[in-house]
């Protein structure tokens, strides 16, 4: 129980996602007693048990639901009768998601990725910035942001992207930024931007649909020109507003 419970408090740390499945409350004779615990991953492998069998099963199942929808669920299990155990007695168990936070990652790591990166970080985003120029992360304040002084090309490729994945192309350089959306835009991701004027956007969706990278359908999800349209000049305004952009998505999705 107590080496559960230290595994779960070290997803949180790392921020990967996890269900946590406990028995709270047992009748009669069960394999396993209350405050028995398993850890379901989203691949549907587990950590420790609740006792194996049907019921383990059906608990794996709700618990990968429970991971995609963030919704705690009580399941009540009688286990002669809805099982066909002979131990007859019955169960419940409470199933959570570990809390992990919505990534953010930064693709330029200059004047708007650093105000973006500070003002994310702030509202529960674990944030990344990425950037292969040499010092460009000298003025950055050590603390809850990671930053990747690498090639665009290496962090994609190695990177495992999700669902729970916000990105934000903001590089210093027009080609980098439709190498970077051209990379990422078939990748698992929740939100995807890319700073630009109409004609660096419409240039974009040009180019995406003569490649067939993606349709037009799918271009449609692409947010670009970035951030909500308010009327901004400084990299802190302009990071306000596409930080704006991006919470409104994540409570709606919520």
């Amino acid at each position: 129980m107590t080496d559960i419970l230290i595994q779960a408090s070290e997803l949180i740390k790392q921020n990967k996602p996890a269900a946590l499945c406990t028995i709270v409350e047992t009748g009669g004779s069960t394999p396993r007693k209350a405050n028995s615990r398993m850890l379901v991953f989203p691949d549907g492998t587990i950590s420790g048990t609740i006792g194996g069998g049907s019921v383990e099963k059906e608990v794996i199942e709700t618990a990968l639901k429970v991971l995609k929808t963030n919704k705690s669920e009580l399941l009540k299990c009688n286990l002669k009768q809805d099982y066909e155990m002979e131990c007859g007695g019955t169960l419940k168990v409470f199933i959570e998601a570990l809390a992990v936070m919505p990534e953010l990652l930064i693709f330029g790591g200059g004047h708007i990725g650093k105000a973006l990166s500070s003002f994310a970080s702030s509202v529960g985003f674990a944030v990344t910035v990425i950037d292969d120029r040499d010092g460009i992360f000298n003025s950055y304040l050590s603390g809850s942001i990671k930053t990747a002084n690498i090639g665009y090309d290496d962090f994609i490729n190695n990177y495992d992207f999700s669902d729970n994945t916000y990105i934000v192309v903001v590089t210093h350089q027009h080609k980098n930024d439709y190498e970077v959306l051209r990379k990422v835009c078939t990748k698992p991701h929740a939100y995807l931007g890319m700073i630009g004027s109409k004609i660096k956007v419409a240039q974009a969706r040009k180019t995406l649909l003569e490649e067939k990278i993606l349709t037009e359908e799918k271009i449609q999800f692409i947010d670009m020109p970035i951030g909500i349209p308010i009327k901004c000049e400084t990299p802190g305004e302009i990071a306000i507003s596409i930080l704006a952009k991006i919470i409104d998505l994540k409570n709606q999705k919520s």
